[in-house]
């Protein structure tokens, strides 16, 4: 038995909003109640945008998100299967929030930003200078699509394990759970380091 946290990019493009922050956060700490490992399937662009969301605390209600998934202390897998930006990526899974395993197909993206808005910031000057400006954006955008936007550059920076074929997803994760069996991890101790949350 598996606990699995997927995006729907049928419903705000797979946005994570503060219904499934907490959604999301609750299922977490169930499963990982009861022992029971976690996989990520991943397709988001981020956080939900929107003054609805700020005023509702989306930032304090993705936390929620964020400390479960590093509370949790079972055997947990990511697979990105096409998209993951922004303050998402630690929600949906990568080392650095806990997590063992991190897979990506080949046709998945990982950057904190999208080719356009880096493209814009990295190269605004040069852009202004050009002749033909509409000709060097576009040139520029592949160039960063192709150099960044690939998981092998991820991979390239052990951000994740291995860029998988779509039809191994089953296998890879299977491996990997059987791996993490008997995956050992003390829980937090708040009390030792002097910092009991309230």
């Amino acid at each position: 038995m598996v606990g699995i946290v997927a995006n729907q990019p049928m419903l705000y493009a797979g946005c994570i909003d503060i219904n499934a922050s907490d959604k999301s956060s609750r299922f977490i700490r169930t499963c990982d109640a009861f022992n029971i490992p976690l996989i990520t399937l991943v397709d988001v662009p981020g956080f939900l945008p929107g003054t609805n969301q700020e005023y509702g605390g989306i930032i304090r209600h993705g936390a929620k998100m964020l400390y479960s998934w590093s509370e949790a202390t079972v055997p947990k897998i990511s697979c990105i299967i096409r998209k993951m930006y922004g303050g998402s990526i630690p929600a949906m899974g990568v080392h650095q929030i806990g997590f063992d395993q991190v897979f990506a197909w080949p046709t998945a993206e990982m950057q904190m930003v999208g080719a356009e808005a880096s493209v814009r910031v990295l190269f605004g000057k040069e852009m202004k200078a050009a002749k033909d400006q509409k000709a060097f954006f576009q040139e520029k955008v592949q160039e960063y699509q192709e150099t960044y936007l690939t998981p092998y550059h991820s991979a390239s920076r052990s951000v994740i394990d291995a860029v998988i074929h779509p039809k191994d997803t089953r296998k890879r994760i299977i491996s990997a759970l059987t791996i993490l069996e008997s995956k050992k991890e003390s829980g937090r101790s708040w009390r030792k380091h002097g910092n009991i949350p309230l």
